[in-house]
């Protein structure tokens, strides 16, 4: 549960502007959808998926990083990595169990037989989104436990676009949708709460210091 007084004692130290600013960004986030990647061996494209999370309003990103431990590039990502919630995982199995445990049907970004094209894709499952690499695609065992597939229509030659790119046209296309329909995809009062608490500790400096004399008096 989040200490109402300590987040309103937070939020006072706080500009208007900035309070209201995350209330406003915070009614715009959602946990409907989820967005996965796997072994992007280019970080400066998983820091650019993270942006197009944080613009579109995801609010969670999850990273398997089985073959290659890096850190999401600060530098692209922009600041998005204060905004946005990273789930890391080893291995593929962790992250579709963990996902599927969440109540996400599993969705291949990646040309398929039995696939769907984005703008027929029904919003109204919580689905998490998986992104591969270029050069590689999605691997067996994600494309082996996936319950759908997902293409973007293309008319020209080339047949595969950057995972950025890719991923930045779906999730603005699903999410602008979502917004527009009567399905249920706001974040809950009590997430609302944890991430107005998150982000007020960010956003103040010495952050350590304040809560230890805040609580040293209660």
């Amino acid at each position: 549960m989040v200490d109402l007084k300590y987040l309103s004692f937070l939020e006072n130290i706080l500009t208007e502007n900035r309070k209201e600013r995350f209330q406003k960004v915070l009614e715009n986030r959602t946990k409907h959808f989820t967005i996965a990647v796997e072994d992007i061996f280019q970080m400066h494209n998983a820091s650019a998926v993270m942006r197009s999370c944080e613009i579109f309003g995801i609010q969670e990103l999850n990273v398997i990083e089985q073959r290659y431990g890096k850190s999401i590039d600060k530098e692209i990502a922009m600041g998005a990595q204060k905004w946005v919630d990273i789930n890391r995982f080893e291995t593929v199995t962790d992250c579709v169990k963990t996902l599927k445990g969440k109540g996400y049907q599993i969705i291949a970004t990646t040309p398929h037989e039995n696939d769907c094209l984005l703008d027929d894709f029904d919003i109204s499952k919580p689905s998490a989104l998986f992104f591969g690499t270029e050069r590689d695609g999605l691997s067996e065992e994600i494309m082996n436990a996936a319950d759908g597939f997902l293409k973007i229509p293309m008319v020209g030659f080339t047949e595969s676009l950057n995972i950025s790119v890719s991923a930045a046209i779906i999730i603005q296309n699903l999410t602008e949708r979502l917004r527009k329909s009567n399905i249920n995809w706001p974040l809950t009062e009590n997430e609302i709460l944890e991430k107005r608490m998150a982000w007020a500790k960010s956003s103040i400096k010495d952050i350590k210091r304040i809560e230890e004399r805040y609580y040293s008096g209660h």
